[in-house]
């Protein structure tokens, strides 16, 4: 993998790529691959985040108490898939069936500070799980984004039913903090999941024929979001792409046939993905006037749905977003770099310096990662910063790394710094060479101080980048 660039202080507008997922998994286990459905075969520069929002993950007594201390299989699916291309979980959160998963490139880890995450139940009146929504902000380039993942009550005749509960959800989700309190706060919500909007008055045959005819703008007007939105205020603000893949449920599993039992249920565009812009707080400048400082805009770049995947009744959704950021932080708070060259079997010093406002602790650490790895806690080792500092200057100070932790089989690595204050990682190092063990070398003939990395079966994408 090659080295990434930091980015540097002072650029201009950078343009952010976002690629969200919302998928209702119907209890099934993870398929073979995610290929297209991450565009990771797509033309153009990679995806700096993903963010994956699922619905109706196994949420049996027994697995969702082991996923309570360990991992669920989804999230260590996609760990596995995006941690050898470059991307860190920075943030996860379950709610019985509900899970919400965003990766993101290891250059932006320094920006992306604030993380918190809250869940609401709203079935069985709130007290049980398996409806409701969860979420997940965090400031990005000072920027603050939230993430909101639903599963809302399901059938036809349940609409205000579902209004009345994301509502509620938005309503009751409070985060910490009295910048950004409320979800609506944000300066950009993410709204996605298994909504289960109907189309209304429309029988099964008309609907199927206009679906059969790709004449989706026909079904449109009887969408119940679409209807919603018309009426109801505080839905007048979200926006969505246009509707030009077919509705995603109902659909025989490993099938991209409409539901075929008894029940014969009419298809729907239940998945769904919106987005919210918070309203200025002043009015925009006029001809002539500088804009404001620190702006944050978002543009749908596709809208698209993945009839390849058969694993449940639904098919997943997905979205991509260019964000243009103007950087209100622009410099890491933590800079670090190794001293020298590191070899297995020495101790070894990392040098590193903090900006004025950074708010250090005893309980500061840093960790050394090998270059793929998955999340902030998959270090090989760490040290506190203040127990093994062992020099202090103006410009830089210094910490030690014991040889006995270090691997003896070397290979390229990084260090971060975990700031305990903001729960994040705060500073990146570039790669580096960690040179193997001679001794280790010796006795491992096969060695060749080369990592390998998994190869991915291409797909072809459903966007034209």
């Amino acid at each position: 993998m090659e080295p990434e660039e930091l980015p540097a202080a002072g650029e201009e507008d950078e343009r952010f790529r976002l690629h969200l997922v919302t998928w209702n998994v119907g209890t099934a286990s993870p398929p073979p691959e995610v290929t297209s459905l991450l565009l990771l075969n797509s033309e153009g520069p990679a995806m700096d985040m993903y963010v994956i929002g699922l619905q109706e993950v196994n949420s049996k007594v027994v697995n969702f108490l082991s996923d309570l201390a360990f991992d669920d299989p989804w999230s260590i699916f996609f760990m596995a898939v995006l941690s050898p291309l470059g991307y860190v979980k920075v943030s996860s959160i379950r709610m019985q069936g509900l899970l919400l998963l965003i990766f993101a490139k290891h250059a932006h880890l320094p920006f992306i500070r604030d993380i918190q995450s809250q869940f609401t139940r709203t079935g069985l009146y709130g007290y049980w799980g398996n409806k409701g929504g969860v979420a997940s902000r965090l400031s990005l380039y000072g920027h603050m984004v939230c993430f909101l993942n639903c599963h809302l009550p399901a059938h036809l005749e349940n609409a205000e039913q579902r209004l009345d509960d994301f509502e509620h959800i938005l309503e009751m989700q409070q985060f910490a903090g009295e910048k950004v309190p409320g979800i609506l706060d944000h300066d950009i919500l993410f709204w996605f999941g298994d909504l289960n909007f109907r189309i209304e008055d429309y029988g099964l045959h008309f609907i199927r024929e206009s679906i059969n005819g790709s004449r989706f703008s026909l079904l449109w007007e009887k969408d119940q979001l679409n209807m919603a939105k018309k009426k109801e205020r505080f839905l007048q603000e979200f926006r969505e792409g246009p509707l030009k893949f077919k509705p995603t449920y109902k659909f025989d599993l490993y099938s991209n046939e409409y539901d075929t039992s008894g029940k014969k249920r009419k298809p729907a565009w239940t998945d769904r993905i919106l987005w919210r812009a918070r309203p200025p707080l002043r009015p925009a400048p006029e001809e002539g006037e500088m804009p404001e400082e620190g702006s944050l805009s978002v543009s749908l770049r596709c809208y698209a749905s993945h009839m390849g995947y058969g694993i449940s009744d639904h098919k997943p959704v997905t979205g991509t977003f260019d964000l243009e950021i103007k950087p209100l932080a622009s410099s890491p708070l933590v800079t670090l770099r190794p001293v020298g060259e590191w070899s297995a079997g020495h101790d070894v010093t990392v040098s590193y310096s903090t900006l004025p406002e950074f708010p250090s602790s005893a309980w500061d650490w840093i960790g050394l990662y090998r270059v793929a790895f998955r999340h902030p806690n998959d270090y090989v080792m760490y040290a506190w910063v203040q127990d093994n500092e062992i020099s202090s200057g103006e410009d830089a100070r210094q910490v030690y790394l014991g040889a006995e932790e270090l691997p003896a089989a070397g290979g390229e690595f990084l260090l971060g710094y975990y700031s305990h204050a903001l729960q994040c990682m705060v500073g990146i190092s570039h790669p580096f060479q960690i040179q193997p063990n001679r001794t280790s070398a010796e006795k491992d003939p096969l060695w060749d101080g080369v990592g390998a990395t998994e190869e991915l079966d291409s797909a072809s994408s459903l966007c034209d980048f």
